[in-house]
C-alpha cells in the first residue's frame, strides 16, 4: 500500500457544511445552524474540523461547500481557527439552494478537477462531526488516499458501540487486498432495535459515517455511470461557473442550473450502485453530534448523573442536562429531563425524547414564528445586530459594526431609525449628506432616504438604533449597493 508521502496528487478536504441541525434546536438554528454552535470546550464543530482537515491536506488548500447565506460566518470561523500565519488556504463553493449531498460533492470535484486536477484526492468531510484522537484521522486519512490513488472509492466505517437505531449501517465484505479496507456488501437504512443488535453482534458491520475519499475525476466517473442526468445537469452547471468571472474569495453557483440538479444523496446516487467501493473500518471515536444526548455527553457528570454547562445550580435532580447562555437557571426535584436556554426561547425535554426535538422546529416554521430562523443576535458580514426589545411599532436594536466594515446603502419603506453612538465613530450617508457621528452623538433617518453607515475607525462601532413604523421585518429592506455582494446587479 503507497503512503501518502508518495502520493505525488495533492488531497484536498472538501467540508461539507450545510444543514439546520434542527434537533439541537434552540442554539442550532437555520440562520446560525449546527456547525457553528459552540461545544462546552468554545470551539465549534467547524473550526474542530478545518483543524483536522488542515492536518491531512497535502495540497495545503481546504475547500468549504456551504450556502451563500454562511459564507462570511465560515470565512470568519475559518480565520479564527487557523490563524493569519497558516500555509493552508482555503476556497468556497457556495451554494444558492441545497440540493443534497450528490450535487454538492459533484460541484466540488468539478471545483477541484478545474482548480487542481481530476486525479486530485477530495476527502469529503461532513463539519458537524466530533472525532477523537486527531492521530488516528490522520492514520485512516493515509490509508484512504493510498486506496483512492489506485482508483478505489473509500467510504469510512465506524466500528459500532451499541446498537444505535439513529444511523445507517454498512455490511462488510472480505478485506480488500490484504489491507484493513473492506469489500461492501451493502448499505442498511436506520434498523430498529432489535435488527441493531443483530448487526452489532454479528461483528460485519459498520455505521455509515458520511465521510468519503476518491479521486475528483473517479467521482465524476462513477456519477455519468450511476446518475447521468444529474452527471450532466452538474457540467452544465459548472460550465456556466467556468464561463462567469470568478473571485478569489468564493465560487458561486449558479441558482438557476443548480436549483435544477437532482435533490439526492452522495449514497443513493453512487456508493450503493458502484461495484467500485470499499469501507475502511476506522480507530478513532466518533460523533455526529446529532442531539442534545450527545452534546450532554461532552459535559462531565456528577456523582447523580448530572451534567451541567453554564450557570446553573441543581437540588435533588438525577441524570439532568442543563445548558444556561446567560442568566442562572436553577431545577429542582427532577429526573431525565434536558433544559437548553437561550435568550429568546428555552427547551425543557424529556431526556430520552431529545430526537423529538425536530418536530418543535417544524411546528414554529409553520406558524412563522422567527425563533426557528434567528437569533437574538444576528450575525452580519459587517458585524451583529442583537434585538433588545419589541412591541407594537417599535424595535430596539443594539448594532455593532467591525473596523474597515459598511452596512449596505439601503432605504426601508416603512420605517424610520435613530441612531445613537454608544462607542467609536460612524460615518453615515444619508441621500447625498455624508457625516460623522461620534460617540453620545445621535442622528435619525427618516423612511423613505437612502442611507449608510460604515465604520471607519481601528475599534468596534456600537449604535442602538430604535425603528419606528408600521413594519418591522427584516425583510423591509432595499438594497441599492453592497461591498459584501448582497445588493442586486
Amino acid at each position: 500500500m503507497k503512503s501518502t508521502e508518495s502520493i505525488a496528487d495533492p488531497i484536498v478536504p472538501v467540508i461539507l457544511s450545510g444543514g439546520a441541525g434542527t434537533r439541537l434546536w434552540p442554539v442550532s438554528r437555520e440562520g446560525h445552524p449546527k456547525p457553528f454552535m459552540k461545544l462546552p470546550d468554545g470551539q465549534t464543530l467547524l473550526g474542530k474540523t478545518v483543524q483536522r482537515a488542515a492536518k491531512v491536506a497535502t495540497g495545503r488548500k481546504l475547500l468549504l461547500v456551504t450556502n451563500r447565506d454562511y459564507y462570511f460566518i465560515s470565512k470568519d470561523e475559518v480565520a479564527r481557527t487557523l490563524g493569519p500565519d497558516t500555509s493552508t488556504s482555503a476556497g468556497y463553493l457556495l451554494e444558492p439552494v441545497g440540493r443534497n449531498t450528490a450535487a454538492a460533492i459533484a460541484a466540488a470535484a468539478h471545483w477541484i478537477s478545474a482548480s487542481l486536477s481530476p486525479n486530485a484526492i477530495m476527502l469529503v468531510l461532513p463539519a458537524d462531526h466530533l472525532i477523537e484522537p486527531v492521530e488516528e484521522f490522520m492514520r485512516a486519512t493515509q490509508q484512504a488516499a493510498a486506496l483512492a490513488a489506485i482508483g478505489k472509492l473509500v467510504t469510512f466505517g465506524i466500528r459500532p458501540e451499541s446498537p444505535e437505531t439513529g444511523y445507517g449501517y454498512i455490511e462488510a465484505g472480505g478485506n480488500f487486498d490484504g489491507g484493513e479496507a473492506r469489500e461492501v456488501l451493502r448499505f442498511v437504512e436506520k434498523p430498529d432495535a432489535a435488527t441493531a443488535r443483530d448487526y452489532v453482534e454479528s461483528g460485519n458491520f459498520l455505521w455509515n459515517s458520511g465521510m468519503f475519499c476518491m479521486r475528483a475525476g473517479a467521482l465524476l466517473d462513477e456519477l455519468a455511470i450511476h446518475r447521468p442526468g444529474l452527471a450532466q445537469s452538474m457540467e452544465r452547471c459548472w460550465d456556466e461557473v467556468a464561463a462567469a468571472e470568478r473571485t478569489g474569495q468564493f465560487t458561486e453557483l449558479p441558482a438557476e442550473s443548480f436549483a435544477a440538479a437532482e435533490s439526492i444523496s452522495i449514497d443513493y446516487a453512487v456508493m450503493e450502485p458502484t461495484r467500485n467501493l470499499v469501507v475502511l473500518p476506522t480507530h478513532f471515536s466518533w460523533n455526529d453530534i446529532g442531539s442534545w444526548s450527545a452534546v450532554a455527553g461532552l459535559v462531565p457528570q456528577d456523582d447523580r448523573g448530572n451534567r451541567v454547562h453554564g450557570d446553573s445550580l441543581l437540588v435533588d435532580c438525577d441524570d439532568c442536562f442543563v445548558r444556561a447562555e446567560d442568566r442562572m437557571i436553577a431545577a429542582v426535584g427532577l429526573r431525565g429531563v434536558m433544559v437548553v436556554d437561550t435568550p429568546d426561547a428555552l427547551l425543557v425535554a424529556d431526556a430520552g425524547s431529545a430526537q423529538q426535538v425536530k418536530e418543535v422546529v417544524a411546528q414554529l416554521k409553520l406558524r412563522g414564528h422567527e425563533s426557528y430562523r434567528l437569533h437574538r443576535t444576528v450575525m452580519r458580514p459587517w458585524g451583529t445586530y442583537t434585538v433588545l426589545e419589541g412591541g407594537e411599532g417599535y424595535k430596539i436594536k443594539r448594532i455593532e459594526v467591525k473596523p474597515g466594515a459598511a452596512l449596505s446603502l439601503q432605504m426601508h419603506h416603512h420605517r424610520s431609525e435613530h441612531w445613537i453612538v454608544v462607542s467609536g465613530t460612524a460615518r453615515v450617508v444619508c441621500d447625498e449628506k455624508e457625516f460623522l457621528v461620534m460617540t453620545n452623538q445621535s442622528t435619525y433617518i427618516p423612511a423613505g432616504k437612502r442611507h449608510r453607515v460604515d465604520n471607519p475607525g481601528v475599534l468596534d462601532l456600537v449604535m442602538i438604533e430604535v425603528q419606528s413604523g408600521a413594519y418591522l421585518g427584516e425583510d423591509d429592506i432595499v438594497r441599492f449597493s453592497d461591498i459584501y455582494g448582497r445588493a442586486p446587479c
